[in-house]
């Protein structure tokens, strides 16, 4: 079967267009090139990170399923039954995100999709790669409860696309809608680090959970929402994203004077550090009011070179996806690999970093193009006309940075 996400990208990106359209015309700056860049290629990630971790998810789901439910199997041809199980679903959801901002180990993966500073349809798109280690256990109840393997993939898929659409800047109050959904206003909450939206409005589908648990707030007309989170992740790089906080917080435990704290520190809150790791590495509370979004210069022409030069990597990804299933692991895992790097590369670029690293993504990336029209066959199965695109990808980026304007060390204004 054909991965579903197959078919939801198109739709993404034609909605991402419309919303750009949409905010030129009212006068708004809601996407910045770079940041697009990077959100775009956190969801490809997570994505192929997805491809193989999703089996031994679905497999231990099954095992329980087979040999451990306490009830029947619920029947899929009943409409009741797909309403249930969505419920729970949705129920079970709401834990997991709530407690992605209340245990450290959780954050660290979590935190990569509040990580941009815009918030607009792109950002939905900003996920994880890293949420297969402990976020799967969350929906072992469903399992328990006779939800059969399939029932639970569809729910959990309609669960996740309708939050797609929430995330806009565009969209304002809805009235009795925001009332028993989520919605656009309420989920802007869910990503600002002003001192009122923090840990606020955790609902995937319905906000009835945190009205019902204490977690909801609405959204304040005369305090406009800083997004982000606080300690700026200052980078486009999806390998700093995905990884930082993981960091930190080894770091933190290895600063730690105590066994006690080194143990603890993962399942504590986010917020908490080791009396040692504060004496050592002291963090003042940020000033909200004095927030800059991270915006490094680019060169003249950059925004636009990077999202042509995504164009051609966000193609792979989803033809990737596509073919997998028909691929043997090691040649899936090698393209997987090939691809994630010349996604860094790309991000290392659009933060000011040597254009050497860019120049050997494009070799490589023509070079396994060329071969694949040479050879009269594409590796994962792609036509001609993906290989012909990534070639003139390639070969224009190249031709691109030979400019005598794009020397080294040159940069131009900020995009806004």
């Amino acid at each position: 079967m054909l991965n579903p996400i197959v078919y939801a990208v198109p739709v993404f990106l034609l909605l991402m267009l419309l919303e750009f359209a949409w905010s030129r015309r009212r006068g708004e700056t809601v996407y910045r090139a770079a940041d697009t860049v990077s959100s775009l290629s956190l969801g490809i990630i997570s994505q192929l990170v997805a491809v193989f971790t999703q089996l031994l998810m679905l497999g231990i789901y099954g095992w329980l399923w087979q040999h451990a439910a306490l009830l029947p199997e619920w029947s899929l041809g009943s409409p009741w039954a797909w309403a249930g199980a969505l419920l729970i679903y949705d129920f079970l959801y709401y834990w997991k995100h709530r407690l992605g901002h209340e245990v450290a180990v959780l954050w660290a993966a979590h935190v990569v999709h509040h990580s941009s500073e815009e918030y607009n349809l792109s950002t939905a798109l900003r996920q994880t790669g890293s949420d297969f280690l402990l976020g799967w256990v969350f929906y072992l109840p469903m399992a328990l409860l006779g939800v059969p393997p399939l029932m639970f993939v569809v729910v959990g898929l309609i669960d996740l696309l309708y939050q797609f659409w929430v995330h806009t800047r565009l969209v304002g109050r809805l009235g009795w809608f925001d009332r028993v959904f989520v919605s656009p206003s309420n989920h802007r909450v869910h990503h600002g680090q002003n001192d009122y939206c923090l840990d606020r409005n955790y609902g995937g589908i319905l906000i009835l959970w945190d009205r019902l648990f204490g977690s909801f707030v609405e959204e304040r007309d005369g305090e406009p929402i800083v997004y982000g989170v606080r300690g700026q992740l200052k980078s486009w790089n999806p390998w700093t994203a995905n990884l930082r906080s993981y960091a930190d917080l080894w770091r933190d435990a290895r600063l730690a004077d105590n066994w006690a704290d080194r143990l603890t520190i993962w399942w504590r809150s986010p917020n908490w550090r080791p009396a040692a790791a504060l004496r050592a590495l002291p963090k003042p509370r940020p000033d909200l009011s004095r927030f800059q979004r991270y915006a490094p210069a680019l060169a003249p022409g950059m925004a636009a070179y990077g999202l042509l030069q995504l164009g051609p990597l966000l193609l792979l990804g989803v033809y990737f996806l596509a073919v997998q299933p028909r691929l043997a692991p090691p040649l899936a895992l090698g393209a997987a690999l090939a691809l994630l790097l010349q996604l860094v590369l790309l991000s290392r670029l659009l933060e000011g970093n040597s254009r050497l690293g860019e120049g050997l993504r494009l070799l490589a990336l023509g070079a396994w193009a060329g071969a694949q029209l040479w050879r009269g066959q594409a590796l994962l199965g792609a036509g001609p006309w993906l290989w012909v695109l990534c070639l003139a990808a390639a070969l224009a980026g190249l031709l691109w940075l030979a400019r005598p304007s794009s020397a080294a060390g040159q940069t131009g204004r900020a995009l806004p």
